[in-house]
């Protein structure tokens, strides 16, 4: 309530109630008598420099308050930062927590599920054109607020010093399983920061976690809207946002069900894939267009890497509600990116024939 109190916006006594499904930082609705925004603690223990997170935030959304400028107005928006009573971006408590706010984009909702091809093909459209609107921003004018994140031989190399420490819930059911999966995919792990190394990929400004959470709809018309949840904004491959939102949609269970149940649906990726061409398609390379598949399998298996190894690690990182839940989502994962191999041909052929 205090940290709330401590921006603009605020006027009478603000109501607080935690939203939307993220497992990192803690994120609230307030709401008073003339407004509604969001308030976030950001998380120390995965943003570092939390002020640098703020700095990117504000460099992108004045960026897209600059471009769209005199501009007819299209439906898509970005939020706002609200500034403090102080005037800045961000406000540290006397526990050395971080808060900031942000705009409450009104009528619209999330997904948990997608359940019809005009969604799926709303999302990629999202995708393509947040990466068409930072476009024009150099991927070095903005901070690296997550240094190796997404980078798979790093996330690798970290659960190796899991399993050498030895780790915690080893007699876990499916264990075994996990563990199996690692060894024999591990040789794929380097593949797009190969690609970079070799000049065939080149890092730009991405969104870092693309998930279907993170798009929102607008309620009436059922349109994309927005894609939220900035803090991951950085330089990055746009492979990284592609294959996590390809991971995000076309499973067709949650990260929570039987992992067994997880399945690569080939139709949503089509329609994703289809609407996000309607906003990028021309800032994509013939490389990009190489190395697509390869991302899609490998996004799922650095996310279940990193499940495991904090299920080894003993749940440091990833929100948990019941013992065993991340060896859960890593074996989901895990069989997520299975099912892409098994339809390898299948999507090469859809990339080929729509790009």
């Amino acid at each position: 309530m205090w940290a709330a109190r401590q921006f603009l916006p605020v006027s009478g006594k603000p109501e607080l109630a935690p939203l939307g499904r993220g497992l990192i930082n803690d994120t609230y609705r307030v709401t008073t008598a003339v407004s509604s925004w969001v308030l976030q603690r950001i998380n120390r223990q995965v943003f570092s420099d939390p002020v640098a997170v703020m700095a990117n935030l504000r460099r992108v959304t004045d960026h897209a308050r600059r471009v769209r400028k005199g501009c007819p107005e299209s439906g898509w928006r970005l939020p706002e930062v609200i500034p403090t009573r102080a005037g800045q971006d961000i406000y540290r408590d006397d526990q050395g927590e971080y808060w900031r706010a942000i705009t409450y984009i009104e009528a619209t909702h999330s997904l948990s599920a997608i359940t019809q091809p005009e969604q799926a093909e709303q999302v990629g459209r999202a995708l393509g054109w947040f990466h068409g609107l930072v476009g024009e921003l150099a991927a070095e004018s903005l901070h690296d607020t997550l240094p190796g994140f997404h980078v798979t031989p790093g996330y690798l190399a970290g659960f190796d010093t899991v399993v050498a420490k030895g780790g915690h819930g080893l007699d876990a059911p499916g264990l075994a399983d996990a563990m199996h999966f690692v060894e024999s995919h591990r040789s794929r792990a380097a593949v797009l920061e190969e690609a970079r190394a070799k000049g065939h990929l080149k890092p730009r400004v991405i969104h870092g976690d693309p998930k279907l959470d993170n798009v929102l709809f607008d309620s009436a018309s059922g349109q994309a809207v927005s894609l939220i949840d900035l803090d991951t904004v950085k330089p990055g491959l746009l492979h990284y946002d592609l294959g996590d939102c390809f991971r995000s949609c076309c499973n067709r269970v949650s990260e929570t069900a039987e992992p067994g149940e997880a399945i690569f649906d080939v139709d949503t990726f089509r329609a994703v894939w289809r609407g996000y061409l309607r906003e990028a398609a021309p800032i994509l390379t013939q490389d990009d267009l190489d190395y697509l598949y390869d991302a899609i399998r490998l996004l799922p298996f650095e996310l279940g890497l990193r499940f495991l190894a904090d299920h080894l690690a003993g749940n440091t990182y990833f929100k948990i509600q019941a013992p065993g839940q991340n060896l859960v989502r890593a074996l989901g994962q895990f069989r997520l990116s299975a099912s892409v191999e098994a339809h390898e041909r299948t999507i090469r052929r859809v990339i080929a024939d729509l790009s």
